[in-house]
């Protein structure tokens, strides 16, 4: 059976790490006997460059007609000049938009061998850390009303202002995610929120209990998001699935990827309703050291294993990934972002690619 596979390998250090990640998956075809079909679209700057737009309406299409969607990264400051509709990032929300990804799911896994480059005490990572961010994706302040007023007075200068809104609908959705993925796991959901603020918070939170109670074997905790900001580094094992909102998910994971050791390590999902996906590693298109052979592909080679996972209904073949990466590490192999003793062995992208795919 084939699966057709669109690929957006995007900007910076995108096209690097999506070419190892694609061999990763070739290595997984041949030994399971498995097809994957390739359907290559531009996106972020590269689509600017080409077409003069960030999200051309042949890759929505692309995307649409296949079984999951591989992204690599966009943006860079090459591109800073464009208008604010134009811009790589936007091609991001408008894709998301397009396709109707609204659950964002950003695992952070501790591997035992990574517990030395994580900032926090290794008594507080003991036993491990696999914490899962279920974040709200097509809503909230990102897709809210946005507006710049021009200055009336010298004093004040000009206004901003920007619109957190959300329906019961959006919050319901993005909660049965979390609760359904919290019985697969240990049954313990954290919603995160301002609640004591916002009113946005107050029906967010209002409405997660209620669809709480159609899961009573889940243990619901309630977190205004600055304290579960200082709890992810005080003690992070109290967490299982976290739900939250876009803005709030957004920063959560960035933190939560911090305490692996590297962004460069954590993969990501964000799904609609059904099967149908697209998967990106959290890391950015990192134009710094694009082209240097410095990038991780990692993030993106466990963001494909979630694709076999969730959208493609191949757990063995998922696992296969997964285990390579841990036999990847364990066998001493580090890239340039993770933390090295001398008796690591420090390998670039391509490097790292092989290795892995060899390991499968």
């Amino acid at each position: 059976m084939g699966y057709r596979i669109t690929v957006l390998a995007g900007d910076g250090i995108g096209p690097e790490v999506v070419n190892e990640t694609l061999k990763v998956l070739d290595k997984v075809g041949k030994k399971f006997g498995r097809e994957f079909e390739y359907d290559h679209c531009l996106i972020g700057g590269a689509a600017i460059d080409a077409t003069g737009e960030c999200l051309p309406k042949e890759t929505v299409e692309k995307a649409l007609a296949s079984d999951a969607v591989l992204l690599g990264a966009v943006g860079g400051p090459k591109w800073d000049s464009q208008p604010a509709a134009n811009r790589p990032e936007k091609a991001l929300l408008g894709i998301r938009k397009a396709l109707n990804l609204y659950a964002n799911l950003r695992p952070a896994v501790v591997f035992d061998e990574l517990k030395d480059a994580s900032p926090l005490k290794s008594e507080i990572l003991q036993g491990g850390l696999d914490i899962l961010i279920v974040r709200e994706l097509t809503g909230g302040i990102y897709f809210g009303e946005h507006e710049l007023k021009p200055e009336t007075d010298p004093e004040i200068g000009e206004v901003a202002y920007d619109v957190e809104e959300y329906s019961q609908m959006e919050i319901r959705r993005i909660a049965r995610v979390a609760f359904d993925l919290a019985m697969k796991r240990g049954k313990k959901v954290t919603s995160v929120d301002k609640a004591n603020v916002l009113e946005s918070s107050r029906l967010w939170r209002r409405t997660v209990a209620e669809v709480a109670k159609d899961y009573p074997e889940v243990e619901l905790d309630n977190l205004y998001v600055d304290n579960a900001a200082m709890q992810l580094v005080r003690a992070p094992k109290q967490f299982d699935v976290i739900v939250t909102s876009n803005i709030f998910g957004d920063i959560l994971s960035d933190e939560a990827s911090q305490i692996t050791g590297s962004i460069g390590m954590l993969p990501s999902a964000s799904l609609t309703e059904g099967s149908f996906g697209m998967y990106e590693p959290v890391h950015g298109s990192a134009p710094d050291i694009a082209g240097t052979g410095k990038a991780n592909p990692i993030a993106t080679i466990l963001s494909a294993a979630m694709m076999l996972r969730y959208s493609l209904g191949l757990s063995e073949e998922a696992d296969a990934i997964e285990n390579a990466v841990n036999e990847f590490l364990k066998a001493g192999y580090r890239t340039p972002d993770l933390q090295a003793s001398p008796d690591h062995k420090v390998v670039g992208t391509e490097e790292a690619g092989n290795l892995i795919a060899d390991m499968i």
